[in-house]
């Protein structure tokens, strides 16, 4: 299980128009589908299903202390390096300080529910996994080509609790979502 927010239709659209030439060019890796695009707030791995009702009280409190986070995806790169990479991603613009204080708030709410993120420590790192690959290829040239990429702003303005179902088709399921509080502006809540 992992703790994410999703991107707008309008953001995730304008996203596949980006990445739909670079897939295109590069076959050879995993590409991620855009239904399966987000921004994992907190990497839980096994839950035992006895604990999912505790974590969904604590994630529900985490979600009422803060406001929707306006957002918008932006440039690329990869990990660990564009040039010896396993994964490419697209990375967020947008109030990064109050994006962070929700993936801690996150994490501490998993950690209160006794299921505490086997990545704790870890720096949070917001970013959109676009694609993988098994062994490390250079990616320089797609980083490079997203570069340039700002999307649209949008609203971050639910928490979900996603299962994954690993296999030969991998997909998620949302087993629970909570509200964020509105925008203290009433808007998109965008600060670049």
């Amino acid at each position: 299980m992992f703790v994410a927010i999703t991107p707008s239709v309008l953001a995730l659209s304008e996203l596949e128009r980006v990445v739909a030439p670079l897939r295109a060019s590069r076959p050879e890796l995993r590409w991620a589908s855009p239904e399966s695009w987000h921004v994992t707030l907190a990497f839980l791995g096994e839950v035992n299903e006895k604990a999912t009702p505790r974590l969904e009280r604590k994630l529900g409190n985490a979600a009422a202390r803060h406001r929707a986070v306006g957002l918008r995806t932006a440039s690329g790169g990869a990990f660990p390096t564009a040039p010896r990479a396993r994964v490419l991603w697209t990375g967020l613009e947008g109030d990064m300080d109050a994006l962070d204080k929700i993936a801690r708030s996150v994490d501490g709410a998993a950690r209160h529910a006794n299921v505490p993120p086997p990545d704790a420590g870890r720096r949070f790192r917001p970013h959109i996994t676009l694609a993988r690959c098994k062994e490390p290829v250079d990616v320089s040239d797609l980083v490079e080509s997203l570069r340039s990429h700002t999307g649209s702003p949008w609203t971050a303005d639910r928490i979900h609790l996603i299962r994954s179902y690993m296999g030969p088709r991998p997909h998620y399921e949302s087993i629970g979502s909570w509200s964020l509080k509105p925008p203290a502006d009433g808007g998109v809540g965008f600060q670049a």
